[in-house]
């Protein structure tokens, strides 16, 4: 008890909390909950390889950021660099907590964690890439989530069926586990998604811009366009699905990475085909959610589905698959539909019935719209991850923050720390 007073002693308000992702694109998937958490009293930093995402945390949010480059795959000089860097930089800033998350920054930052003697480490566990790996490249994932998990204290999943995967792998003891609330990694902002009269209105001027006929029914997906997220079969779908729709429209939002590439063929039908409509890349998809009559994501692995939380936050049924993560993020007949993945005849059928029966889609949709509102709204997620957080704390008997109050908030145009190597 003597050392536990001796520790919390040494230890000022507000407590230092790290954030660390490997990609700045991560860093834009968490986009409120750092304002949260500093509002919170925790005084938070936020890393991640350099971007406008990590930029745009440092100023939307208040927070201090530091760009540390990394990169996603294995890259053994390169990741020593970047292993060097964090734990230069945890030195300096001595964080009470660090919150680490992503494969990568997972691994790299939780040694960094552990060499730096952070008092308290947290992994968030997104999504396990070693589930769709094989040979010597799943066993190099396997190990590097056994790594992470074992410089962690807490290992937060995103969702149950993640965190049942997890055990299933033995990545970590599983008293390490929890799922805070119902799951995701950030909840979703209702308000942003919800369909508005004057959203509605928008979304028909945006589908007129994309020249979508106004009577041809839309599938939408929302994503990265990889192997991984199921886009070569929803182009084989939407080919056979023209044959029983011909107005049928395939709107793509997102764009091909290098990374798990699609097949040339699957990518020259998705450039060339005139009724499929690619945006690239968007900020912001929420009005795109609005042009779509049912979202498709196909996925064979997930951590928990942010695009799905948002479709159902626009009322649009969900059509995916049973796969790890993805299973948690509707109710099957309810919100919208499972298929088994990689089954291209059973998405068919899905998709189809929620073209030919409109009544049935708007009930998916009602109801998926109100499941997120009552189980995903951010603040339910942020708050059940700040007693997570609390908890871990008082385990380890340090203090918990007080509620910063407003003379101590920092202003939202506070200079952006960037320590870059």
């Amino acid at each position: 008890m003597q050392g536990s007073k001796a520790v919390a002693a040494h230890f000022e308000f507000p407590i230092r909390l790290m954030q660390v992702g490997t990609s700045h694109l991560s860093i834009g998937l968490m986009r409120g909950q750092f304002r949260f958490l500093r509002e919170a009293g925790f005084d938070v930093s936020v890393v991640s390889s350099p971007g406008p995402e990590l930029y745009a945390a440092a100023e939307g949010e208040g927070v201090q950021v530091y760009a540390v480059p990394m990169v996603r795959e294995i890259s053994g000089l390169a990741d020593l660099v970047s292993l060097w860097r964090l734990r230069h930089l945890m030195q300096r800033l001595r964080p009470t907590i660090t919150n680490v998350s992503t494969p990568k920054a997972g691994l790299l930052a939780g040694i960094a964690s552990v060499l730096s003697r952070v008092p308290c480490r947290v992994y968030t566990l997104r999504g396990l890439r070693c589930e769709t790996a094989s040979g010597w490249k799943r066993w190099c994932l396997i190990l590097a989530e056994r790594v992470a998990c074992r410089c962690a204290h807490r290992v937060i999943c995103v969702s149950h069926s993640l965190r049942k995967k997890a055990m299933a792998l033995g990545i970590a003891d599983p008293r390490k586990f929890v799922v805070p609330a119902s799951g995701s990694s950030n909840g979703v902002e209702t308000d942003r998604f919800a369909p508005t009269p004057e959203r509605v209105r928008q979304a028909t001027i945006l589908r007129n811009d994309l020249g979508i006929p106004s009577d041809a029914p839309v599938i939408g997906f929302v994503g990265r366009f990889t192997r991984d997220k199921g886009i070569c079969e929803l182009i084989d779908t939407y080919l056979k699905l023209r044959h029983q729709h011909p107005a049928v429209r395939l709107l793509l939002v997102g764009d091909f990475e290098a990374g798990d590439p699609v097949p040339s063929h699957t990518r020259k039908t998705i450039q060339d085909d005139s009724q499929i409509i690619r945006t690239g890349s968007v900020r912001d998809p929420a009005l795109y959610y609005h042009v779509m009559n049912v979202m498709a994501l196909p996925t064979y692995r997930e951590g928990f589905p942010n695009t799905a939380l948002e479709a159902q936050a626009a009322a649009k049924p969900v059509v995916t698959t049973r796969a790890t993560g993805a299973v948690d993020a509707i109710q099957d007949g309810i919100t919208g539909i499972l298929v088994p993945v990689g089954d291209v005849d059973s998405l068919i059928s899905a998709l189809s019935g929620l073209i030919d029966h409109p009544e049935m889609a708007r009930r998916l949709g009602s109801a998926g719209l109100e499941r997120v509102r009552h189980e995903f709204r951010q603040d339910l997620i942020w708050k059940a991850l700040e007693r997570e957080l609390l908890s871990l704390l008082q385990e380890k008997g340090l203090p918990v923050p007080r509620a910063a109050d407003s003379k101590a908030v920092p202003p939202l145009n506070s200079p952006v720390n960037l320590a870059s190597p």
